[in-house]
C-alpha cells in the first residue's frame, strides 16, 4: 500500500510540474498582464522586481512594495524614478504618463534591475 502511495504522489507531482513547465509562459503573462490604467503592483522580494518588465497603458501607476528584509530603492539612471530606500513593507508609488521605456534598478544592490514600457 505505502509504495503504491508513494509512486501515486511521485505520478503527481512530476505531472504537475510537466503541467506548469509546458504552461510557466501563460502563468506568468497572465500574473504581469496589468488593468488598462488601474494600478499595478511590482513586488520587491529574494532580490527581485516582480514582473521584471511591466508594459501598462499611458497614466498608469505603479507601485513597488519591498518584501525583503533589507532596504532596496527604485530608480533611473536619469533620474526620471527615484524612490527613498524602501524598508520592509515601505511602498514607492509613480504614475506614468509619457509613452516610454523606464528602465530602472536598485542603487543598493545594482545587479536588480528591470523596466516600465508605457504604450
Amino acid at each position: 500500500m505505502k509504495k503504491t502511495m508513494l509512486k501515486v504522489v511521485v505520478c503527481a507531482v512530476v505531472v504537475a510540474a510537466g503541467w506548469v513547465a509546458g504552461n510557466r509562459a501563460h502563468l506568468f503573462a497572465a500574473a504581469a498582464a496589468p488593468a488598462a490604467n488601474g494600478p499595478v503592483e511590482v513586488k520587491i522580494d529574494n532580490f527581485n522586481f516582480m514582473p521584471g518588465d511591466l508594459t501598462v497603458a499611458a497614466g498608469t501607476t505603479v507601485t513597488w512594495v519591498n518584501h525583503d528584509d533589507v532596504p532596496h530603492t527604485v530608480r533611473t539612471i536619469d533620474g526620471t524614478i527615484k524612490s527613498k530606500a524602501l524598508d520592509t513593507d515601505d511602498k514607492f508609488s509613480m504614475t506614468f504618463d509619457k509613452p516610454g521605456t523606464y528602465e530602472y534598478f536598485c542603487s543598493i544592490h545594482p545587479k536588480m534591475t528591470a523596466k516600465v514600457v508605457v504604450k
